[in-house]
């Protein structure tokens, strides 16, 4: 879990920063983004090769280089005297950091055996879903009190502690064997390349006008063509690299979907409150950190409890159903905040949610993984976190461009009003001039100033109704999620188990 932990934390924790990158490296802010990009595209193309790696080199010596060499690379970001050197040190980054999720899941769903998994799960899902919650407050805080450079340093006695953890406790089971035959060059190229420009386009779309530029157009294009390939090629060759037939299983291709759906809404959610307190509420960075972390709260009490009721045979269906419900009941009370919230309204539909994650990410874990061999489990945990990544790049960008997109329709439809006919416009531009005119402003100044004031007003009203309408779409998501559940299959030991 430290070094699932520590991978996770590193992808939001640098996000605050990103000016202070900036401006210490003489970069506008948009070259600073390159740091994050570059660090998720290494982290993608890694990701789905690691179940491959596992069997070449074994689990326990794959993590340890891995972890050695995210920490070693933490200490050179940290060190980093330019931008360039930076990005190239944050690829090497995320291109060790890629194999941490998938790697440290796969040891410990084979480690334990299947009734058991669901405390494993719940262990390991603490740094799954505490760890994007405290990256933005950790990361303010220390750029804040310190220097950016801290929020690479930071790793370094985690991935210390980790190291010899692993070298201590972990084991490498007798089936992990190198496999015979070719290593599938083209496959990987073809993964490299698709996986790649589907990275960049989700990261830069917004940033870019989507398909308005030809940049993001040409990149969808090596997307869809590299990527057709890539499947056809794995599902034909001898030594596949990703071995795909594994979505044969329909418990394992849902579960993977729903995970995929899962990162959409909870990264994307993640990434709307704290742009919400700052921009609506005039919450600081620091604070809206700090008001964002209630989710936490939820999960860390919610994730042992959620592992004892599957360890007492609760069908985990149930508690995914009932996760996905009281998660799409969370973010509909999101979508009810307004001008007037206060930070206890804000609190406790984020604990809600936190529970939520708990009772939603055991059991999709524990399901999903039940019907693949331990033997293909390094190869399934690297999809199953891949596509989470994928689905949070995919919900960072969506929102991102729905709120700015939905607020300009709002302002286009609101200011429709705002004329000399409505006599509520007039009363308030009026009482506003003369408010300006008491301050001491003259009668003309007043009036632009009144008109400036309404105009704020618009601005602020029109970017609410857009948060609104987002959160209302996660929240339906996560409902319309919920009939998938029954396309999985109960676990076996559970039924062994109840059965006896």
């Amino acid at each position: 879990m430290l070094s699932t932990f520590l991978e996770v934390l590193d992808t939001s924790v640098v996000n605050v920063s990103l000016p202070h990158i900036a401006g210490s490296l003489s970069a506008t802010i948009d070259e600073a983004t390159w740091v994050l990009t570059s660090y998720l595209v290494a982290n993608a193309i890694v990701l789905p090769i690691t179940g491959w790696l596992a069997n070449q080199f074994g689990r326990k010596r794959l993590l340890i280089t891995a972890v050695t060499g995210f920490t070693a690379a933490s200490l050179l970001c940290g060190i980093a005297p330019t931008l360039p050197l930076l990005v190239l040190f944050r690829i090497m980054q995320g291109a060790a950091g890629g194999a941490l999720q998938p790697i440290s899941q796969a040891i410990l769903l084979e480690t334990f055996p299947p009734e058991q998994r669901g405390k494993a799960m719940a262990f390991w899902g603490l740094g799954i879903v505490v760890a994007p919650i405290l990256g933005p407050t950790l990361g303010g805080y220390l750029t804040d009190a310190y220097s950016w450079r801290w929020v690479f340093y930071i790793n370094l006695p985690i991935g210390i502690l980790s190291i010899l953890m692993t070298r201590t406790f972990i084991k490498d089971p007798s089936y992990i064997k190198p496999q015979g035959g070719k290593i599938d060059f083209w496959g990987f190229g073809m993964l490299a390349v698709g996986i790649s420009a589907l990275q960049i386009v989700l990261d830069k779309g917004q940033e870019a006008d989507w398909f308005g530029s030809n940049y993001i157009v040409v990149l969808c294009v090596i997307t869809l063509i590299a990527l057709t390939a890539f499947v056809v090629r794995e599902l034909r060759v001898k030594d596949p690299i990703v071995h795909l037939r594994v979505f044969k299983s329909r418990t394992y291709a849902t579960g993977v979907f729903l995970m995929t759906l899962l990162g959409f809404v909870l990264y994307g959610s993640l990434v709307l409150l704290p742009i919400f307190l700052q921009t609506l509420l005039g919450y600081s960075a620091v604070s809206a950190g700090l008001w964002t972390s209630p989710r936490g709260i939820g999960a860390i009490i919610f994730m042992p409890i959620t592992g004892l009721l599957l360890s007492r045979k609760w069908d985990p269906r149930i508690l995914l159903a009932l996760g996905l419900l009281t998660g799409s009941w969370s973010l509909l009370a999101f979508s009810h905040f307004n001008l007037s919230s206060g930070t206890w309204d804000i609190f406790w539909p984020q604990v809600i949610q936190g529970a939520a994650m708990a009772f939603i990410f055991v059991p999709l874990t524990t399901v999903t993984m039940d019907p693949v061999s331990n033997a293909e489990m390094g190869n399934a945990t690297s999809l199953f976190n891949l596509m989470r990544n994928l689905g949070a790049s995919a919900g960072i960008s969506s929102v991102t461009t729905l709120i700015a997109r939905r607020g300009q329709f709002h302002q286009n439809r609101l200011v429709a009003h705002l004329t000399p006919a409505n006599p509520a416009y007039r009363n308030m531009l009026h009482a506003l001039t003369g408010a300006f005119m008491r301050s001491g402003s003259d009668a003309a100044t007043a009036g632009h100033q009144a008109l400036g004031a309404v105009y704020g007003m618009l601005q602020q009203q029109s970017t609410l109704l857009s948060f609104v309408e987002v959160f209302f779409l996660l929240a339906a998501i996560f409902f319309f999620m919920t009939p998938l559940v029954l396309l999985m299959r109960r676990p076996k030991s559970t039924k062994m188990v109840a059965a006896h």
